[in-house]
């Protein structure tokens, strides 16, 4: 996609952080915008903002944890523009805590938002791109939390892998079609993600974690002195030209992530040299179907 003017792009958690960030930036590039997010108010505003700056936005509430939602919504899109080209899976929410204390209801909350409804908005929107025939792009937001762990934040960590390992399956298998798949992976962000509590839909219950507790008052300073949104919507809009399927905006991470993929790779080392698997014959690599 390297001409997006006039194209269109739908856009979950577009109210406000990264999504706004990126509807901004793609309304710059003369791209039509459907802004999609569970906070209708915040959407009334940000679609103000948006049209201040002569940017064609239209607006859906939509819950990603339910296929109907996107699908109401993805047809609402089509209805408003009649084309959809890129697709931001960015709705994301935050959860974590100590080995066993993490309740039941916030792994399904975490899991269904930010594992099931990226997974939602590729399959409900892939055949609406495939059928114009125009190319077009995913854009899956993930994490730096999905490329290093970090201990306390297990169930945002194992959602944020998921979608990384989704993107890069999925970018291989639509590659013939045209359409391109780009996972962004930033570090912290000025968000509201350490408040997504205040949008938690009553079927998961309340928060379990305590906003006064150590953990919190980390995650909170730690987002707050993140980057601004801004840059890292106008290095989506790169990637997206460039068809990049890694995208990382905090280089500062480069040798966490060099440490670990270190750590892998002596697993390999001492697996070659262990007498357990001594009379073994190397096979062929098979990672998928062939």
């Amino acid at each position: 996609m390297h001409d997006l003017r006039g194209k269109t792009a739908f856009i979950t958690g577009g109210a406000s952080g990264i999504g706004f960030a990126m509807a901004e930036a793609f309304g710059h590039e003369g791209m039509n915008i459907m802004l999609a997010d569970i906070d209708a108010a915040a959407l009334t505003d940000a679609v103000a903002k948006l049209e201040a700056k002569q940017v064609k936005v239209a607006s859906v509430v939509v819950d990603v944890v339910g296929r109907d939602s996107l699908r109401s919504a993805a047809l609402a899109t089509i209805a408003a523009f009649g084309k959809v080209h890129l697709v931001c899976n960015n709705a994301g929410v935050g959860s974590g805590g100590i080995f066993g204390t993490v309740p039941e209801r916030d792994w399904d909350w975490v899991i269904d938002v930010n594992l099931k409804g990226v997974v939602y908005g590729m399959e409900i929107f892939e055949p609406l791109i495939a059928a114009h025939g125009e190319g077009g792009h995913f854009v899956n937001t993930a994490s730096m939390a999905g490329i290093v762990s970090a201990p306390g934040m297990e169930p945002y960590c194992a959602t944020k892998f998921a979608v990384v390992a989704m993107s890069e399956g999925w970018a291989v298998q639509l590659a013939g079609k045209n359409i391109g798949v780009s996972v962004l992976c930033p570090g912290f962000v000025q968000t509201r993600i350490h408040q997504s509590s205040r949008n938690r839909q009553p079927a998961y219950g309340s928060a379990a974690a305590d906003p006064g507790s150590d953990a919190m008052s980390f995650v909170t300073a730690a987002v707050e002195g993140g980057i601004s949104p801004e840059p890292l919507a106008a290095r989506v809009v790169e990637a997206v030209k460039a068809n990049e399927l890694h995208v990382f905006t905090h280089i500062e991470f480069r040798a966490a992530v060099e440490a670990r993929f270190a750590a892998i790779l002596a697993g390999f080392d001492r697996a070659a040299e262990s007498p357990a698997l001594a009379g073994l014959q190397p096979r062929a690599m098979i990672l998928g179907p062939q």
